[in-house]
């Protein structure tokens, strides 16, 4: 007879139990997944090409936001950390899967950046701990069963400096990911490849921070210096302080 609850954190552990690590992807079981989804380089994935988020870019050219210590979350072969290190920041960049640090891990010693990098969950404790000047989540998010997002929240709180802003990619409704009721993910124990949001959800989920914009990413052509899909929102959210 196990009795094993008694913090908020022992409930969302046993709520993750009730999907296979392949299903929720972010989990320390799940980055074997995302091995063999990094193991064939030459597949055509838009966010394999060494190219950062438009609207990463947009924020910097624009001055919303200014350099400072960065956190990429979830950076996968490690191209917007390249980015943001080449415009000034100082960067930590984490992801579960050790065929993405790798990779990212090239692409830095080849660009001459110097970036930290982890692999592992980084909402763990030995994960990098901050404060942050921005943390930029492009496609972490949306992979997230709704539970987890009580531990993004308090992760972003946590690591975030007072002042500092929240960079955020994810799937749009309408246009990509799953649009099932939150309730409907443990009837099914799976994520359905990731989570569809709304402008007004993630107006919600988010509304301890201040919102500076909140739009669709724009479809960047292959020529083109960025990467950019119209099926993905881009938002960018301040921390009070």
């Amino acid at each position: 007879m196990d009795r094993n609850i008694r913090s908020v954190e022992d409930v969302l552990k046993l709520m993750d139990s009730l999907f296979a690590p392949e299903a929720d992807r972010w989990t320390g079981g799940a980055g074997a997944w995302w091995d063999g989804f990094y193991a064939d380089r030459s597949k055509p994935v838009p966010f394999f090409v060494a190219k950062p988020d438009e609207s990463l870019v947009s924020y910097l050219d624009r001055g919303l936001i200014a350099p400072g210590r960065a956190l990429d979350l979830g950076c996968g072969p490690g191209r917007n950390a390249l980015h943001l290190a080449s415009r000034g920041f100082e960067v930590d960049a984490v992801d579960l899967s050790p065929e993405a640090i790798a990779w990212a891990g090239e692409r830095a010693r080849e660009a001459g950046a110097d970036i930290r990098f982890h692999c592992g969950d980084a909402f763990a404790e030995d994960a990098p701990a901050g404060p942050y000047d921005l943390v930029h989540d492009s496609g972490c998010f949306h992979h997230l069963p709704p539970h987890r997002r009580v531990s993004y929240l308090a992760f972003v709180d946590r690591v975030l400096a007072p002042g500092g802003h929240l960079s955020l990619t994810c799937f749009a409704s309408g246009a990509m990911g799953s649009e099932l009721p939150d309730a409907d993910f443990y009837r099914e124990a799976g994520l359905q490849g990731g989570l569809a949001y709304t402008p007004e959800s993630l107006r919600w989920i988010f509304s301890e921070l201040t919102e500076v914009e909140l739009r669709r990413m724009r479809d960047e052509p292959a020529d083109s210096p960025c990467f950019g899909e119209e099926f993905l929102w881009a938002g960018l959210f301040r921390k009070a302080g």
